[in-house]
């Protein structure tokens, strides 16, 4: 195959540039990261009249905030069920309640700052691998409906042709709440928005510590970073799957697991109406999962955790492979399209596939979004950040516990990531 090892979605928009000169030797805020997460969060600070230096150790939208699928969706990686049996009935709403707010934000944000990024809301459809998932969206669309007062549609098999040209599925769920977007040029208008509300952004900046110190009588943090020091009364981190060993008690709690997608030429209207005839996100019922969409110019974009580790060139070419294999199993009418972009990214799971937001060692932290980062990490990012500025921290994943691997089995590299991905093909297998 014969394509650009490159992300798509970054040949459709020009990301802002970054501040230029020397740090200041003082902030207010240090945020670490310019994706979603720092930047809607740096925004939030600098429109409380706060100084905030973003320090970005790649470019501005460099990771997973440029990479992903652009799907703006509903829930988190466990279903309501799970959420419900672990945290009560209570504390889910919350979080369920936090996922469709989140979703506003976005829209809201959008509006606000005249993002031109393709939001839509388009809906999500999952689709049943087998007939016991399909059961199970049945049932877990009457547990929305009675206690969450959500409403979702299911799909049968036998409807299942009026949302995709695919006959490989048991049936599906929609929420007709989720939405799509241009991943690239929201984060691009999200930047520039930060640096309008008065945030200087500093790219090529690798964070390398955070040290408790004082200045002039003020707690706070010395970062070391490539470009010198910096004191800041707080530090808020969003690294995500990037996270390294600045903060080793948040790193050791946060997996990078591979995602890697593909994206076609585009498809003339008939095919591409023909395979998602109402431009619906869809995602399978698989731990190994796959998803894909029609982006805003028609192509098809298919993604999937092809290999569990970070990208690399070998990963990527290797998952390409297993990529379109699966893409042309469900949709053998993209067999003749010819794949032009290909790439991978990192995204950040935690041990219990919950997203956490709060304080580490003094330090802010909002991470673990699992796939659905578009989102919640705008949303965490900035609830965390009103939180700093000495607003009330409503969010619900603050005070949930934050597991890290038993008996201290991790702390640097993800050794288990081959067994984790084997066992999942096992339940995907057999369940």
């Amino acid at each position: 195959m014969n394509y650009q090892e490159r992300t798509y979605w970054l040949d459709t928009v020009s990301i802002p540039r970054g501040t230029d000169g020397p740090l200041p030797e003082a902030v207010d805020v240090v945020v670490i990261g310019a994706g979603f997460t720092g930047l809607s969060a740096a925004r939030t600070i600098a429109k409380h009249g706060a100084r905030v230096a973003v320090l970005e150790a790649k470019s501005i939208g460099w990771g997973a905030s440029s990479r992903n699928g652009g799907m703006v969706l509903t829930g988190l990686k466990l279903g309501v069920e799970i959420l419900a049996k672990r945290y009560g009935m209570e504390v889910t709403r919350r979080m369920y309640a936090a996922t469709l707010s989140a979703i506003d934000y976005v829209e809201q944000i959008v509006a606000e700052e005249s993002i031109d990024c393709n939001f839509s809301r388009c809906g999500d459809l999952q689709v049943a691998c087998k007939q016991s998932h399909f059961d199970t969206y049945q049932k877990s669309a009457e547990l929305m409906a009675s206690k969450f007062n959500h409403q979702t549609l299911v799909v049968s098999k036998s409807e299942l042709p009026a949302e995709i040209g695919s006959n490989l599925y048991y049936g599906g769920i929609v929420d007709q709440v989720s939405a799509g977007v241009n991943p690239a040029r929201y984060v691009a208008g999200l930047a520039r928005a930060a640096q309008k509300a008065g945030a200087q952004i500093y790219e090529r900046t690798q964070v390398s510590g955070i040290e408790k110190s004082a200045r002039n009588g003020t707690s706070g943090f010395i970062v070391r970073n490539t470009r010198g020091l910096v004191f800041a009364n707080d530090v808020l981190v969003g690294t995500s799957g990037y996270t390294d060993s600045m903060v080793p008690k948040l790193r050791q709690k946060i997996i990078p697991i591979g995602s890697f997608i593909l994206a076609t030429e585009p498809l003339s209207e008939t095919l591409a109406s023909e395979l998602i005839p109402r431009n619906r996100m869809i995602s399978d019922s698989k731990r190994y999962l796959h998803y894909y969409r029609l982006t805003p110019d028609g192509r098809m974009l298919f993604g999937g955790r092809a290999a569990f580790f970070p990208e690399t060139s070998a990963t990527i070419r290797r998952s390409v492979e297993i990529l379109r294999r699966d893409m042309l199993n469900i949709f053998p009418q993209l067999r003749n399209v010819k794949v032009e972009y290909a790439w991978g990214g990192t995204l950040d799971f935690t041990f219990d596939m919950m997203p956490h937001a709060g304080q580490i060692d003094g330090v802010y932290y909002s991470v673990g979004y699992a796939g659905h980062g578009v989102a919640m990490a705008t949303y965490l990012g900035t609830k965390v950040a009103e939180a700093v500025c000495g607003g009330a921290d409503a969010n619900p994943f603050r005070d949930i516990p934050f597991p890290e691997a038993p008996f201290g089995l991790y702390r640097r590299t993800p050794w288990f990531l081959p067994f984790a991905g084997a066992w999942y093909k096992v339940l995907d297998w057999a369940r």
